[in-house]
């Protein structure tokens, strides 16, 4: 009994200095947010302050000391997220997390963005602005890779620690570039359908942008089946562990329209969820310069900023700037492949991608005139029909941190839009609003024009020339509004008007969005902070409504069950909201679900109707098919003996949502609140592993919301009747001109990557309740309420 009591005692000891030695270790690992370090090349002292939030506010006496401060914090609480950033664009996620991320790194290496990248850097002007401070923000974070702790992820995976460079921040601009767009998801599953199916089948999908009737004004042969490029590249982006940008919402609200008589901006870009989240927000002030940011990690400009002057911000302009090509090899020599000029040799470039504790992959591009060969990079492609990918990015003169720096920098609005200019891809809206009365939104993006009659939704002809780009238009062409005489611009992903009689084709979103806000804004002349908050939260469709009247009117009311009954009486007192307590949500999103698959996975098949649902021509659809009585989509293609119509699909799919709900939530229709089927988690690479999941992964949550209303959390349509949401708003930001040192903003979970640091998840309650934190521009208060970081000059 002694002896066993001694054991144990030993045992407690054990644990009660493992449990000291972790808490020790935890304390050392966490973010230094107060004290004083020495850094090698800071000229003068620099003082950080940390807000409440874990904001930085940095005060330094020269730019380039702000940027080397602004790169070791940055790093300290977000460099595991850095290290994946900089490593998707040029294949070496396979290095540190094995043969699962292969055939991310085969794809994203064969795009060209690493080459494309290089090109750009060796014509940088080394003596500029912005690569001198470019490189000051990367000194930052090599100082802190080489003197700070290592991220426990690092740890956990096994990292090896390398400098970061000037190709980092260009590679992490062309994945961020990639992921905005939508042609390789739709392209290669519209052309499937058409030569299955023929043209007709297509008058649904509305891709001659019929179906965008709210859109933002101007102030000016037998072939392979294409789908696995669909499939390949969703995969690729939906497993990737940095999540693609996707849509977005901003509008600016001139003087004349606001109840202070000051511009009112508001932004809240839409990207898929992750954590940590997108954003690192820092607020930098040098003698000559302030800026509070929004930052990618491993970036040295803010894509989204505001200061005292101006604010600016972003949505995606969602234009076409990729295009597929059908090629055509040599019959008689595999190597080349026809051109209008004859045949033409493959260029070949040779890709190594290491894989941990594996043999190398060896990667053989083929490159054609148009770019590269994607048989080579995904799989399901016959390799003797070649089909090359087209992408402005990597083929105009890459600008982007000549783009940033100036709009991050900018002394007049004419100074900015000079810097937007300079954005050849991605396809952005702009959004721009200053002190001075100002309202703006430009389209970016190096837009062009094909042959008429070619139609860029479908694979092209890459052979014989007719379907090559014919034109690209001057920048003054792009879709653009500066102080319109409605006093507010918008943007909500959906088409811009004509430019010259010309509908720039794209991958736009449903009108559903654009519509709320023009129907919230023009009414209104006396906007506020607080009115402008309430309606970045809105979680009402102004579109849904009138659906359901449509899908009710082809129910034989006459032989319903009770809870059908009841079903249908919660949606027609319906008014659009999708709150916590709601109830029609939930009914409105499984007939939705059902209704979608009854009319197209019999033509489509299962993997691609799956693929069908992850595009954007899906939400554009609902809306105008089912007021087409006629639409050849009705008829199931499985049923040999019968021709099925519009009532009876509809029918069928609302008895089936019933018999679903019923089944998953219970009898009782009032308990099919939308809570209890629409939740978020906020999900860690690493956080996949169950073990690691409550340490690293933020959630789950109940939320509110729901796809294409303004507060626009989005998910996948599957059997099982559960909505977790994959992405949503990145940050909402207002900033109210009238009030410029308390601008609002909010992010979906902390500002640190780091899980020991307190500002990890410390946001995420607000965000789902749909409050704010300001986002503090008073150096009184912000010393007076912020703990102190101080960098002094290395002692020599």
């Amino acid at each position: 009994m002694k002896k066993l009591k001694i054991v144990l005692l030993v045992l407690l000891s054990l644990v009660a200095v493992l449990a000291v030695a972790l808490i020790i270790y935890g304390f050392y690992l966490k973010p230094k947010y107060e004290g004083k370090l020495q850094l090698k090349n800071i000229q003068k002292e620099t003082t950080v302050y940390f807000d409440e939030f874990g904001v930085p506010h940095i005060y330094a006496t020269n730019s380039k000391d702000a940027m080397m401060a602004l790169g070791y914090v940055h790093a300290q609480d977000r460099l595991w997220q850095m290290e994946l950033m900089r490593r998707i664009a040029p294949g070496r996620l396979s290095e540190i997390f094995g043969s699962v991320a292969l055939k991310n790194d085969k794809f994203f290496a064969g795009l060209g963005i690493e080459e494309a990248s290089a090109k750009a850097i060796a014509a940088l002007d080394k003596n500029s602005p912005s690569y001198q401070l470019s490189i000051a923000y990367l000194d930052g974070i090599n100082q802190y890779l080489e003197e700070g702790t290592t991220p426990i992820e690092f740890s956990l995976v096994g990292v090896k620690k390398e400098k970061f460079t000037i190709k980092d921040v260009y590679n992490i601009f062309g994945y961020m570039s990639f992921s905005f767009a939508m042609a390789q998801k739709s392209d290669p599953l519209l052309t499937d359908i058409r030569n299955k199916y023929g043209m007709e089948y297509l008058k649904d999908f509305g891709i001659d942008g019929s179906f965008n009737t709210t859109r933002i004004k101007n102030a000016k042969e037998t072939s392979q089946e294409y789908i696995a490029i669909s499939k390949s590249v969703a995969s690729i982006l939906e497993q990737s562990p940095i999540s693609p940008f996707i849509g977005s919402n901003s509008w600016v609200i001139a003087p004349k329209k606001t109840k202070n008589g000051k511009v009112i901006f508001a932004n809240d870009p839409h990207i898929g969820f992750s954590q940590p989240g997108t954003w690192y927000e820092a607020h930098l002030v040098t003698p000559d310069f302030e800026l509070y940011g929004c930052y990618l990690a491993g970036t040295p400009y803010p894509l989204l900023g505001h200061n005292r002057e101006y604010a600016y911000g972003l949505t995606m302009f969602e234009n076409d700037d990729i295009d597929l090509y059908q090629e055509e090899n040599n019959p008689n020599d595999a190597k080349t492949y026809k051109t209008p000029n004859g045949f033409s040799a493959y260029e070949i470039r040779k890709k190594i991608i290491k894989v941990k504790d594996s043999t190398d992959a060896v990667l053989n591009v083929k490159i054609t005139r148009h770019g590269p060969v994607v048989n080579d990079l995904i799989d399901g492609l016959q390799q003797d029909k070649p089909v090359s990918m087209s992408w402005i990015y990597t083929q105009q003169p890459i600008q982007i941190l000549d783009a940033v720096y100036k709009i991050s920098h900018a002394k007049s609005k004419a100074d900015f839009q000079k810097g937007v200019s300079l954005i050849a891809a991605p396809g952005l809206n702009v959004m721009y609003g200053d002190a001075k009365g100002n309202v703006a939104w430009w389209a970016t993006g190096k837009l062009y024009k094909h042959n008429a009659g070619v139609n860029p939704n479908f694979i092209l002809d890459g052979a014989s020339g007719k379907d090559d780009i014919k034109e690209y238009l001057d920048f003054s062409k792009n879709p653009s509004a500066e102080n319109p005489k409605w006093n507010y611009v918008y943007s909500a992903n959906n088409q811009p008007e004509p430019i010259d009689g010309f509908l720039y084709p794209g991958y736009y979103l449903p009108e559903d969005r654009a519509k709320r806000i023009t129907q919230l804004l023009e009414p209104k002349s006396n906007w506020d902070k607080t009115a402008i908050g309430e309606m970045i939260f809105d979680n009402t469709s102004s579109v849904a409504p009138e659906v359901v009247k449509q899908l009710i009117l082809n129910v034989d009311q006459k032989t319903l069950s009770e809870n059908e009954k009841e079903a249908l009486t919660f949606l027609k007192e319906w008014k659009g909201s999708n709150n916590l307590g709601d109830v029609a949500p939930t009914i409105y999103n499984k007939w939705v679900y059902l209704y979608l698959k009854n009319t197209f996975e019999d033509e489509l098949g299962v993997e691609n109707f799956k693929q069908f649902l992850g595009t954007h021509i899906m939400k554009q659809i609902i809306a105008k098919q089912i007021t087409n009585k006629k639409s050849l989509w009705w008829d199931n293609i499985s049923t040999k003996n019968e021709k099925e119509t519009r009532s009876k699909i509809i029918s069928q799919s609302f008895k089936e949502s019933i018999v679903a709900l019923e089944k998953q939530l219970g009898t009782s229709v009032s308990d099919w609140t939308w809570n209890k089927v629409h939740t978020v988690e906020h999900q860690h690479p690493l956080g996949k592993v169950a073990a690691l999941r409550r340490i690293f992964n933020v959630g789950p949550f109940e939320v509110s919301g729901a796809t294409e209303v303004i507060n626009n959390l989005f998910f996948d349509f599957t059997d099982d009747g559960n909505y977790i949401v994959k992405g949503g708003p990145s940050t909402r930001r207002i900033i109210d001109f009238s009030d410029i040192e308390n601008s609002w903003s909010i992010l979906p979970t902390g500002q640190s990557g780091n899980p020991l640091s307190a500002h990890y998840s410390d946001q995420a309650e607000l965000y789902n309740a749909g409050k704010f934190r300001r986002m503090k521009l008073n150096k009184e208060e912000i010393v007076r309420t912020s703990t102190k970081l101080a960098f002094i000059p290395h002692k020599k």
